[in-house]
């Protein structure tokens, strides 16, 4: 087996038993591949291993990726997780079937300019901005509900919150502001959990875990 298999492997079976040890038997959340800056030599083995999420931070890396092996492959599913600028809009919804960072209203209303025109359906997870840190987008945790509204009435898809704790701090503090705060508009997905705290993630109902270096080991880029 290639390497990511073997680690993805791993990595499923611990997914596993953390379920079974918090007895959610209907519990089941899909784990993104992380793939940015890794070439198609490292992605193809997940792909022919029945790997389908995988996730880009950069949409003009996931063009030249992506392109050629999303035709080869009608089930995969591309996550942007990355920043995403109201420029690139336009070829970020020609490529990706997720994003996981809409982080203002001026992104919101691009955003559905583009999908309108396409006819496009993507799935939007809203970026919160728990830590309250300057250099990371998101909005406020305050302006959840209004944002969400603004979002809804400019039929986007949102399905889900999105968070990136703070690398200083205990992620389960964050992963269960998340938790609430999903709660409170309803909606049926999270995305948070990395390489180092996707197990603690599942104990506040993440369903969707972006790990990268735990698959693909250590970025050189």
């Amino acid at each position: 087996m290639h390497h990511t298999q073997i680690n993805l492997v791993e990595i499923n079976e611990k997914i596993k038993s953390k379920i079974n040890d918090l007895s959610l038997s209907e519990y089941n959340p899909k784990v993104i591949a992380v793939s940015k800056t890794f070439s198609e030599e490292d992605i193809i083995p997940l792909i022919e291993y029945g790997h389908c999420d995988f996730g880009e931070n950069k949409v003009q890396e996931a063009q030249k990726k992506w392109q050629k092996l999303k035709k080869l492959n009608k089930n995969l599913k591309l996550h942007m997780l990355g920043k995403l600028q109201t420029n690139k809009v336009k070829n970020a919804v020609e490529i990706f079937d997720f994003i996981h960072s809409l982080d203002s209203l001026k992104l919101a209303n691009k955003i559905s300019n583009e999908i309108h025109k396409k006819s496009k359906k993507i799935k939007i997870f809203i970026q919160i901005n728990l830590g309250g840190e300057k250099q990371k987008s998101g909005i406020e945790p305050s302006d959840l509900e209004e944002f969400y509204n603004s979002c809804k009435a400019l039929k986007l898809d949102i399905i889900g919150t999105m968070c990136i704790p703070p690398d200083s701090q205990n992620p389960k503090h964050f992963f269960k502001d998340l938790m609430q705060l999903n709660k409170k508009i309803n909606l049926p997905e999270i995305s948070m959990g990395m390489t180092n705290d996707y197990l603690d993630a599942l104990e506040y109902g993440s369903t969707y875990l972006r790990i990268g270096t735990g698959i693909f080991g250590k970025r050189t880029k």
